[in-house]
């Protein structure tokens, strides 16, 4: 790795301690980390301890090949960047004692914040997930498909759009695109395309950003601004124009010094650093402004125009209502997909509200999907089901046919180590594999 002039001028400027040790630290190795699912318990070899800012995470002593084991394709686990925790830590001190809340994560793909965000909720909130570039945002939904909680709306689209619709969330989540200095260490295009241009640029946009989504908060909620850049022009500078320009109050989230997570640099605002050298992770920046509680949003809320286009079957909801293990409407949308509207308690706007892809309509008949096979929300003893060995399993999330020995005909939901994996339609002689194409195996294993 060949680190320009430019960039190591200008951390050699901060003057710590930290950024002395971080020339050093982006050429060593990346600490390897994930975080586990708790409605979806699994033991990982290899785990060598926890990370300190969020029990669900580990460290494990080596990268394995992620892609060949079953459990990551359950949904057990998501492989994430040991920093990217910390917002778990953050929601969680937000939301103590307090009931389900309607929470936006406004740059979500591919979803490992928005995952961390899920487990740290209170019960029974809505979590909206929004992704500006459409190839990020169907990664975004296989992603949150696999881990499972169906209270979640996948939107994909400019972020101004929130703030027409009124001030509708509790807290928003912006980890905005950045200029990257913080995963140099394990992407090399993140050195090949830094330049104090890309610095402007991104502080730019991140401005446009902000200035989109205050209108979306509620009074007295809360900002959560996140980068992975160690630019003072796209983290400390930026909180002080949220400040000034919006009278924001910054919120002080308790750390154990242990962590050693760093303060801003020049900045009276609290904010957190994790710098690699430093801390056991890559960069990141994160700091929490709340929302004057007198502070209306500004602009006016757009009339709610219903959820677009759908139509009840009473044929449907009758058969795919008994596959359920959570109250929902059950609709078709434009698409012909059948879709499941959780019941919600928190006031959202309805082209916000939760939507679970349960079916296709092959023929007369509604077939299950492997979303509704990896959710929460799925009856247990709803289909008939298959356990696979590990071989047979990698066949399947190859997109292969597969055999089934004495299962029954029809959708047959295919486990591995007792839990969901996928579904299929078994035929007797051999069984159709439902798994998505854009999900499948590609690799070989070496």
């Amino acid at each position: 790795m060949t680190l320009s002039a430019d960039f190591l001028s200008k951390i050699r400027s901060y003057g710590t301690e930290a950024f002395d040790r971080l020339e050093q630290a982006l050429h060593e190795e990346a600490p390897v980390s994930v975080r586990l699912n708790p409605r979806k318990p699994v033991e990982l070899a290899g785990a060598t301890e926890r990370v300190p800012w969020w029990p669900g995470g580990l460290y494990l002593a080596e990268r394995p090949a992620f892609t060949f084991m079953p459990e990551l394709h359950q949904g057990c686990f998501y492989v994430q960047e040991a920093a990217s925790m910390f917002i778990a830590r953050v929601i969680s001190f937000l939301t103590a004692g307090i009931g389900p809340i309607a929470y936006l994560d406004a740059c979500a793909a591919p979803g490992g914040k928005t995952t961390a965000a899920i487990d740290a909720l209170p019960s029974g909130s809505v979590v909206v997930a929004n992704e500006y570039v459409a190839s990020r945002a169907d990664i975004l939904r296989e992603n949150l498909a696999k881990w499972g909680v169906p209270d979640v709306c996948v939107t994909q689209g400019d972020v101004s759009r929130f703030a027409r619709m009124g001030a509708r969330f509790d807290i928003v989540a912006a980890d905005v695109p950045c200029s990257g200095e913080g995963m140099m260490r394990k992407d090399p295009k993140a050195v090949e395309q830094w330049s104090p241009a890309l610095v402007k640029e991104c502080a730019a946009r991140q401005h446009k950003i902000v200035d989109d989504l205050w209108p979306a908060l509620k009074p007295g909620g809360y900002l959560i601004y996140s980068t992975c850049t160690y630019a003072r022009e796209e983290d400390e500078e930026m909180i002080r124009y949220i400040v000034d320009t919006y009278g924001a109050e910054p919120v002080e989230i308790p750390v154990d010094p242990s962590w050693n997570i760093l303060p801003g640099i020049d900045t009276p605002y609290p904010c957190y650093r994790f710098i690699p050298g430093t801390t056991r992770s890559e960069g990141l920046f994160m700091a929490v402004l709340r929302k004057p509680a007198d502070d209306n949003g500004g602009g006016r809320q757009r009339k709610p125009k219903g959820v677009p286009a759908v139509k009840t079957d009473k044929k449907l909801t009758q058969i795919c209502g008994k596959w359920l293990d959570i109250e929902a409407d059950i609709v078709v949308d434009q698409r012909g997909r059948v879709i499941a509207r959780p019941a919600v308690s928190v006031d959202i706007h309805p082209e916000l509200r939760p939507a679970l892809h349960i079916a296709d309509i092959k023929g007369r008949d509604p077939l299950p999907t492997v979303e509704l096979a990896l959710s929460a929300a799925l009856r247990p003893d709803a289909f008939p089901t298959a356990e696979l060995d590990y071989d047979t399993a990698i066949e399947y999330l190859r997109g292969n046919a597969i055999t089934l020995a004495a299962a029954e005909r029809g959708p047959v939901i295919v486990t591995y180590c007792g839990r969901p994996l996928g579904i299929v339609k078994n035929l007797g002689n051999r069984a159709n594999n439902l798994h998505p194409a854009p999900w499948r195996i590609l690799k070989r294993i070496n």
